[in-house]
Parts: structure tokens; sequence; C-alpha cells
């Protein structure tokens, strides 16, 4: 009971900070302007509370919201579960279906995690020393492509799934016409395999926002090796950003 207050605190606080801050919203659309349009489908993989799904919609886009905590599941269904624009799937993103454990951390949930290298990776990080996984649950595991099968194709795919995105990458053989997925410095090589996985399926213009800035760090879109060294150069404090990809 003390795990789920903690977590129910969590999520108060964090909608409290992304569906709180109207500068940040109004820098999200623009960004991701650049990608939606009125009447596309688009993808929120690893939806957390929703302040994607909110500018989604506000952009006019519809969302497919993917989410497998529990919680954070829940959460997505008393906002958006009633709208007829946003379809809910409670369960992670892999390289192929079937079940995962994800690890919890319950006084921050969106730091939870289906990648065991991900929570060693942070263990004495700076940064991340005081982030602690408790709680272990098996979630479902579906496939990008399982979701386009399901829902059609997307113009527009975010990920952000706390070290497990070259796994959900693995699970798309048909690219979209754009996508995005997290970065953390303590983790490179989960980026560069995912860049190199996006060069694989056609992927030949990169760019990337770091942290929570919604603002693009190239004023022109560069190559995949580019951005690889981008990605190798920058210090360990910068943390975290999301690399975007597009088809030429």
């Amino acid at each position: 009971m003390l795990e789920g207050l903690r977590t129910a605190r969590a999520i108060v606080r964090s909608l409290r900070i992304y569906y709180g801050d109207r500068p940040r919203a109004a820098a999200m659309d623009r960004l991701y302007s650049r990608f939606v349009r009125r009447g596309d489908l688009v993808f929120d993989v690893g939806a957390h509370v929703g302040d994607r799904i909110a500018s989604f919609r506000r952009l006019g886009a519809r969302v497919v919201a993917v989410e497998p905590q529990p919680a954070f599941a829940n959460t997505l269904k008393v906002l958006y579960g009633w709208r007829s624009d946003v379809a809910i799937e409670a369960a992670a993103i892999g390289r192929a279906p079937g079940t995962t454990e994800l690890m919890i951390n319950p006084d921050n949930p969106t730091v939870s995690t289906a990648s065991r290298e991900f929570v060693g990776a942070a263990h004495d990080a700076p940064g991340w020393q005081e982030q602690s996984w408790t709680r272990t649950i098996a979630v479902p595991v579906t496939t990008l492509d399982a979701l386009i099968a399901r829902h059609g194709r997307p113009a527009f795919i975010k990920i952000d799934v706390e070290g497990f995105e070259a796994e959900a990458l693995a699970g798309l053989t048909q690219p979209v016409k754009a996508l995005s997925f997290e970065f953390t410095t303590i983790q490179r090589d989960i980026a560069r395999a995912c860049v190199e996985r996006c060069m694989a399926l056609g992927y030949a213009r990169f760019n990337a926002a770091l942290g929570e800035s919604q603002t693009l760090a190239h004023a022109d879109w560069i190559d995949g090796g580019a951005i690889a060294h981008w990605l190798d150069e920058l210090p360990q404090a910068a943390n975290s950003g999301d690399i975007y990809a597009a088809l030429a």
C-alpha cells in the first residue's frame, strides 16, 4: 500500500509538471508540427501521463498511446479513454510479441524500464544515484509492426521507453515518415544502435533535442554518422534528449 501511495504521489507530481507549463506545451506543439498534420495518425510509445498525447491532439492527430505501467495506463484511461481520437494499448513495445519484466521505480515511475542494462548503467551514475527500482511485474509485449497492422501506418512515432528503444525499433520493419527516440548519456551505445537501425530502415536525415528543451539542436538536418558523432561528443551532464529521424 505504501508503494502504491508513493507511485500515486509521483503521478500527481508528473501531471502538475507536464500539464502545468504552458510555454513548454507551446514549444512542444511547434516542434511536433514539423512532423504531424491534422488528420495524421501518431504512435506515442511510452506515453507516461500523456502530455505528448495532448500535443498531438492539439495538432489534430489521432493517437495510439502505448504504456505498460498499470498506474500510468489507468491514468491515461481517465484522461483520454473516452476520446474517440485516442486508443490506449497497455503493453510494452519490443522486437517480438510475448511478455517481459518491467522494473518499477515507485518514487519516479517515469523511469520504470524493461531494460536491466538501463538499471545497471544508472547505478551510481551522476544524477541517477537516488533512483531505485524495487518491484518487477510481468507485462505484455507487442511490436510496432503489430500496431501498424492493427491501427494503420502512422505519420510519426515517438519512442520513450527508458533504455528499451533499440528493442522497440527492432520490431519495426516498415519505415514511417519520421520518428523520435529518447537517448541517455549513460547508454550512448543504445542510442548508437538506434541510429544504425534507423539508417538500415532508410532514414537519412537526423536531428536532436536536449532534455525537455523542445528545440532542435541543428539548424540543418544531418546524416546518421554526424548525429552519432554529436552524441559521442555530448558531455555526460547533458543526461538525455531525443533523436529525430526522417526519411529523405
